[in-house]
């Protein structure tokens, strides 16, 4: 089989690029309602397309981590669930950081009918990101400080 190796310091800066999507969306959009998501298309696009960049490369961090632990994963729901697992997240966190990768789908197949709750449930689920994404953080200076 051959030796996964993500390229070094890669994984941070995902993680930073996260981070920043998370704080744009925190500042500018995590406020607006309904009424002003629906009559304002270009508010719409961005708050899609940012909570996709938030998942995708979530789901692209996990699947990295994952891999060079050795576990292998079936789908993005898989990679989510097991790498908040490696983590020590809940059950329930577990299912719930699942759960993020249908949310990731259907922004980015443009299932129409369900944009509003899909922006919902990723604001419901935004600390648990957090959470996630700090305990992953803390993993690679952790290692980094190893390597060094």
């Amino acid at each position: 089989m051959v030796k996964f190796e993500y390229a070094k310091g890669r994984i941070i800066e995902s993680l930073q690029f996260i981070s920043d999507e998370m704080k744009e969306f925190d500042t500018e959009y995590a406020n607006k309602t309904w009424k002003e998501y629906e009559e304002d298309k270009k508010i719409q696009k961005i708050i899609e397309r940012t909570i996709e960049n938030i998942l995708t490369a979530l789901i692209e961090v996990s699947g990295s981590i994952l891999t060079q632990e050795g576990i292998i994963v079936e789908n993005y729901a898989d990679a989510l669930g097991k790498c908040a697992k490696l983590f020590k997240l809940t059950e329930e966190e577990q299912q719930s950081i699942e759960k993020l990768a249908s949310i990731r789908n259907r922004l980015a197949h443009r299932y129409l009918n369900l944009k509003w709750q899909v922006i919902n449930m990723y604001k419901t689920n935004c600390n648990l990101i957090k959470e996630l994404l700090t305990s992953i953080l803390k993993r690679e200076e952790d290692t980094r400080r190893i390597i060094c």
